[in-house]
């Protein structure tokens, strides 16, 4: 990560890293960052869901396009029966529209 980070200063990008993950979520949160990229999906799910469930949004960067998504699963075992929360795929749906 640590040529990743230099390379992104000398472009003028406000980048810091590498931070502890037990508490670089939180620091989010609380405002400190703006974002927080994880080296491994389990590594920013867990805390994501945990801090967001359902305004949680999931990013890919390093696409020709762009690719956001809900943070929660398809939920198929509830699909169709009305108890669904759509907040995150709505939230998803928007931030994709503002990235284009």
């Amino acid at each position: 990560m640590t040529p990743a980070i230099q390379a992104m200063k000398q472009q003028g990008i406000d980048v810091y890293g590498s931070c502890p993950p037990d508490t670089v979520f939180l620091q989010c949160q609380q405002g400190q960052y703006d974002m927080v990229v994880a080296m491994y999906h389990d590594q920013g799910h867990i805390p994501l869901k945990l801090l967001g469930f359902y305004d949680g949004v999931n990013i890919t960067v390093g696409l020709p396009f762009i690719r956001t998504s809900a943070d929660h699963g398809t939920a198929f075992d509830i699909a169709w029966t009305g108890k669904a929360n759509s907040a995150s795929m709505a939230i998803s749906i928007k931030l994709a529209m503002q990235l284009a």
